[in-house]
């Protein structure tokens, strides 16, 4: 009888909670979404996968090394690379070698949208330092903002490791949940004549201009925000080795197995961080709330700014509001986003193209944002 007691006592039966309940429907929900209605499953899936794996319950103090946060554990020295930032580097890389720059070299003043988007990050902050999070605390939660979540993920691993799991999930959450947040924000802040706006196809960029564009952006980049360097670094360095000509192979690595390799062990092990016992407090739930304030503000924050520059612009060279949203970096579904609502007012009008260089933009800014928070708050 001892002997089926400790066996009982050792089974996820004996170590249910309430918790775990709630972070495994989480974790199916996150599924579901990935497969029947398509939001972002490259990260849906091996984050719903991991909060699965994370809430199986199990005797935490008798040493059985598989929880995440148990020293020793398989899936504690794969968490290594989120705590200590090195995945976020990595995804950037890939990122760079997958992006064209050429729409925002085309028409450069596209990159005030991306600046302005940031706005979230900065807003959000200053409401988590009311609600009472440390300084610290507070610009890990505002990067929530930028929708980017290797750049969220690097950031709270220098800044707030302890909340690492709330701020990632979140951050993940609403890059997935564009389609969803983001038309409604657009629509209430334009009207029917901004939203038919044609903008002019973007002109011819020569093969030398995509060449030293990452060159050139590293350095004024990274002199303004030097703490941004391994994101920033990572990202010109992979659009470099695409853009060169003379590194296709390494181009391609970087695009497409590494970036997949690195995304199934962040998004597994994100997802396996949420572990009930851990994750579920009233900070997460706060964060979670303020992380879609902070993306809401910053959707709302490019959409405005297209408004206020288009007062000093002629009419031919005026820009279409409903690019605005794609200042955030959550490439390429944010500009999708502005090519579908595009497409509903006007049928001829397709704005994605126009919408990537706020987009990429957008992934610049983040990292900037970051570095400077990050430069402060250390």
């Amino acid at each position: 009888m001892s002997g089926l007691e400790k066996f009982f006592s050792l089974t996820a039966f004996a170590n249910f909670s309430p918790g775990h309940v709630v972070m495994l429907l989480i974790g199916l929900l996150f599924i579901y979404l990935a497969i029947k209605k398509e939001y972002e499953p490259l990260l849906l899936i091996p984050i719903g996968f991991g909060i699965l794996v994370g809430n199986v319950p199990f005797l935490e103090n008798a040493n059985l090394q598989v929880g995440i946060y148990e020293s020793g554990s398989v899936m504690n020295y794969l968490h290594f690379g989120v705590l200590k930032g090195i995945y976020p580097p990595l995804i950037f890389l890939g990122i760079g070698a997958m992006l064209d720059f050429s729409t925002l070299l085309s028409n450069p003043k596209l990159l005030l949208l991306g600046a302005a988007a940031q706005v979230g990050i900065f807003a959000t902050l200053l409401g988590a330092i009311a609600l009472g999070f440390s300084p610290q605390e507070a610009a890990a939660i505002g990067i929530i903002g930028g929708a980017d979540g290797p750049t969220a993920i690097f950031l709270a691993s220098k800044l707030a490791p302890e909340l690492i799991g709330a701020i990632a999930i979140s951050a993940y959450s609403y890059m997935a949940l564009v389609p969803l947040i983001q038309p409604p924000i657009m629509r209430a802040l334009t009207n029917s004549k901004e939203r038919v706006i044609r903008m002019k196809p973007p002109r011819s960029v020569t093969k030398l201009e995509k060449i030293l564009f990452p060159v050139v952006g590293l350095l004024l980049t990274t002199f303004i925000s030097p703490s941004a360097m391994p994101l920033l670094g990572m990202l010109f360095f992979g659009n470099l080795l695409k853009e060169s000509g003379v590194t296709k192979r390494l181009a391609d690595t970087a695009a497409r197995p590494l970036i997949d390799i690195v995304t199934i062990l962040i998004g597994l092990t994100v997802g396996a961080s949420t572990q009930a016992t851990t994750f579920l407090t009233p900070k997460s739930v706060l964060i979670f709330a303020l992380g879609a304030l902070s993306f809401m503000v910053a959707t709302a924050a490019g959409v405005l700014f297209v408004k206020l520059m288009n007062l000093f612009l002629k009419d031919e060279n005026k820009i279409n509001p409903l690019i605005g949203n794609a200042g955030v970096s959550a490439v390429p579904d944010s500009a999708r986003v502005s090519q579908m609502i595009g497409l509903e007012y006007d049928p001829k009008n397709h704005l994605l193209m126009h919408a990537m260089a706020p987009n990429v933009a957008g992934v610049i800014g983040s990292a900037v944002a970051a570095g400077i928070l990050l430069g402060f708050m250390m």
